[in-house]
């Protein structure tokens, strides 16, 4: 297998954090478009959500495998015993699709939202069992306030008027479980893979996951041409942007911070909604969004911190060294 499509090693952990950070801040941005983009097409072409998802999927896949055959064609290269790993990030990928827009339809958009934000829960418990991923007091307050904040974001107001039923109870608990199992392959598939040749794979599976449910959903056609336009940018901007960005930090962050971290996403969906759509906010939206930051900043402040403390301390230890002096 080419050193190309593996990991680099010797990377200084603490700047690798700061820019794994940063790294899902911009995929949660760039995540959180999907829903406008999503709301752009539904207004001009009839199509439910598993067909956009398989076309989103598919087209995705597309996309990157031409990419990577044109300009790095050895990156396709993979080992056999690796194989198990990226169809699993693939399978957890297309099968939480099909969980969230069942989720969706079953609980509405509000209820789903919720129950998808008990994912860095999962996510920490399995990463602490599996890897020893440290479970801190930060950890288990930042993933409080992001739950909370969640919560009010969706809307008080709605979540009191749903009545769940025992099924969408079943098909709500799947939507975490397998959105935390996608993380949670994806952090193995980057201890050997860089996020391109994972995604590939990955969304190629995801998308002979949702074929099959092809044959039983009305597919869109024709198209028009503005809608094409609408549908270009969720690939680019909402699915090879953040998805790329969120697997490479995979591979900078402990999985548990980089669930937290993708919470962020519910901000920026806030925000996008209230200046692109016109919709308002209600105070305790605004308060959730805040509660959200807050448990994001929570950790990146601890990581800016340790930034700092490691940048120091080889200042020291260059200045001594150039002293002459001899560290204990």
């Amino acid at each position: 297998m080419s050193e190309s499509a593996t990991v680099e090693e010797g990377r200084l952990p603490v700047s690798s954090e700061l820019v794994g950070v940063l790294a899902m801040v911009l995929a949660s941005a760039a995540f959180g478009t999907s829903g406008v983009l999503v709301k752009l097409i539904g207004a001009e072409v009839e199509i439910s959500a598993l067909a956009l998802a398989f076309w989103r999927d598919i087209t995705t896949f597309t996309v990157l495998l031409t990419g990577l055959a044109i300009f790095r064609r050895r990156w396709l290269r993979i080992r056999r015993a690796d194989l198990r790993w990226l169809v699993g990030l693939g399978a957890s990928l297309g099968i939480f699709h099909v969980f969230w827009n069942l989720a969706v339809f079953v609980n509405g958009a509000a209820v789903a939202t919720v129950q998808q934000a008990a994912m860095p829960a999962i996510v920490t418990i399995v990463a602490w069992f599996l890897w020893r991923e440290s479970l801190t007091w930060r950890k288990i307050v930042a993933i409080l306030l992001t739950f909370t904040g969640t919560v009010l974001v969706s809307g008080l107001d709605v979540l009191g008027q749903v009545q769940l039923s025992a099924g969408g109870l079943l098909v709500g608990l799947g939507v975490p479980i397998s959105y935390a199992s996608w993380t949670l392959f994806g952090k193995k598939v980057r201890e050997t893979y860089n996020p391109l040749t994972a995604l590939t794979y990955g969304f190629g599976v995801a998308a002979l996951i949702l074929l099959p449910f092809q044959a039983f959903t009305p597919q869109p056609w024709p198209v028009p041409g503005q809608t094409l336009t609408w549908f270009a940018a969720l690939i680019m901007l909402s699915t090879i942007l953040p998805f790329a960005a969120y697997t490479f930090a995979l591979g900078r962050l402990p999985a548990s911070v980089a669930s937290i971290l993708a919470m962020s996403e519910i901000a920026f969906v806030a925000v996008y909604a209230y200046f692109l759509l016109g919709e308002r906010l209600t105070p305790s939206q605004v308060l959730g969004a805040g509660l959200v930051i807050g448990g994001v900043l929570l950790l990146s402040w601890r990581r800016r911190r340790r930034v700092g403390v490691a940048r120091g301390q080889r200042k020291v230890s260059g200045q001594d060294m150039g002293s002459g002096t001899r560290q204990a």
